[in-house]
């Protein structure tokens, strides 16, 4: 957030915890990110080895659906601009982003 108060832009905080996306947001957040769902979701968070989810990474439809019901697994933040959005991590990503 430090970064797009730096370059003044106006954003909206999704408190996803409270408000988790659905797996179609989730699968039209990766697809303005141009990953899949094994590129965002948080590896070694305990969930993700309660559930064990590794044998599943290759399974876009589960590991959106698991992500959904699990907030907690979902890398962040995520920022979006119009019909791109970029992990925020490393901040040059948004700064590139919000630069296009």
């Amino acid at each position: 957030m430090q970064i797009l108060n730096d370059l003044n832009v106006e954003y909206e905080i999704v408190d996803y915890l409270n408000n988790p996306p659905s797996a179609d947001e989730l699968e039209s957040l990766a697809i303005k990110m141009g990953v899949k769902a094994r590129d965002f979701i948080r590896t070694k968070e305990a969930v993700f080895k309660e559930l064990n989810l590794q044998l599943h990474l290759d399974d876009e439809h589960f590991m959106f659906q698991k992500m959904s019901e699990n907030p907690k697994l979902i890398e962040r933040p995520i920022i979006v601009k119009g019909e791109r959005a970029v992990l925020g991590r490393p901040p040059n990503k948004v700064e590139k982003l919000l630069n296009l």
